[in-house]
């Protein structure tokens, strides 16, 4: 199986650097028209340049791709939407949306300031939130879409220091979760990739012989698999060093506890059997859940 995105548009954003380089780069050889997005800030989100960007978009058209580069800041909607129309005055449609721009602002929650936890959430989720709502129209009417979240295991499982950036990226996931349930009927896939490598978000962050393995390419290889013509959907693919894997939340099948004994000290009491993980389930939607506890609580009734 050869996965090809001959004649697919995709925009990619922080693409003048890292991932978003690698993800844009690998789109256009496998013949993707690429919007390369980046607003040419530092690693904390300071400056702005369109040197990184052009100079991906130099690379791809040497290499005989299409491709051109759009200085939106994702925070701001107008921008964005002025980076869509251009993608749609000059290829007329947008098939796949690679969310990966990104900044740093760590410190321990007790040393940070509440605007450095905001631009890091606006960065990330609302510039996320920006860029899918720009597309999500287009996709719909075209009946065909593909949008890639970046979270991160700084999110999904927590990291000192990084309070404002894993409530960020646990948030793409609750993002990517209901748009798969309001997408799905006009073959809108989502999912979210989990990345680890050696770029200059991370470049300090671990030992030189850790950071050899951990290549761009080994996570681009995920990002493609998610956004192309077969990809899944609602996945999160987690990406590092040549490991690959899929996390998931899941649910315990859980307890009753009747009206009457519905206290803090039988749930206490109960909590090695509801926190058994036997017959655990990942659900569909949050109605799911309501449904489980309501059957749960009749079966009971009933006996």
């Amino acid at each position: 199986m050869t996965i090809s995105f001959d004649g697919r548009v995709c925009v990619v954003t922080g693409a003048g650097n890292g991932l978003g380089r690698c993800h844009a780069l690998a789109l256009a050889e496998r013949g993707a028209k690429v919007v390369v997005n980046d607003l040419g800030g530092a690693r904390d989100g300071t400056g702005a340049s369109s040197k990184a960007a052009d100079t991906v978009v130099d690379e791809i058209i040497k290499n005989g791709g299409e491709a051109f580069s759009h200085g939106a800041n994702v925070t701001n909607y107008e921008e964005v939407v002025d980076m869509i129309k251009q993608t749609m005055k000059r290829w007329g449609r947008i098939d796949v949306l690679i969310n990966n721009a990104g900044i740093l602002r760590d410190k321990s929650f007790s040393k940070m300031e509440l605007s450095d936890f905001k631009l890091v959430l606006d960065v990330h989720l609302m510039g996320s939130v920006n860029c899918t709502k720009a597309v999500w129209d287009i996709m719909k009417e075209q009946n065909y879409g593909r949008i890639v979240m970046t979270t991160s295991s700084s999110g999904l499982y927590g990291n000192f220091g990084q309070t404002n950036y894993g409530a960020a990226k646990m948030g793409l996931i609750g993002f990517m979760n209901t748009l798969v349930l309001e997408g799905g009927k006009y073959n809108i896939h989502v999912n979210a990739l989990s990345p680890t490598a050696n770029t200059r978000m991370t470049e300090d962050l671990l030992p030189a012989p850790m950071l050899d393995l951990m290549t761009a390419e080994s996570v681009t290889a995920g990002a493609l698999t998610l956004c192309h013509d077969n990809a899944p959907n609602r996945t999160i693919l987690c990406c590092g060093a040549g490991g690959y894997a899929k996390a998931s939340i899941y649910e315990t099948d859980g307890i009753f506890i009747s009206k009457k004994e519905q206290t803090p000290e039988n749930v206490i009491e109960n909590w090695e059997a509801l926190t058994d993980p036997t017959n655990h389930k990942a659900l569909e939607a949050g109605g799911k859940q309501t449904e489980k506890f309501i059957m749960k609580a009749m079966s009971a009734l009933q006996n």
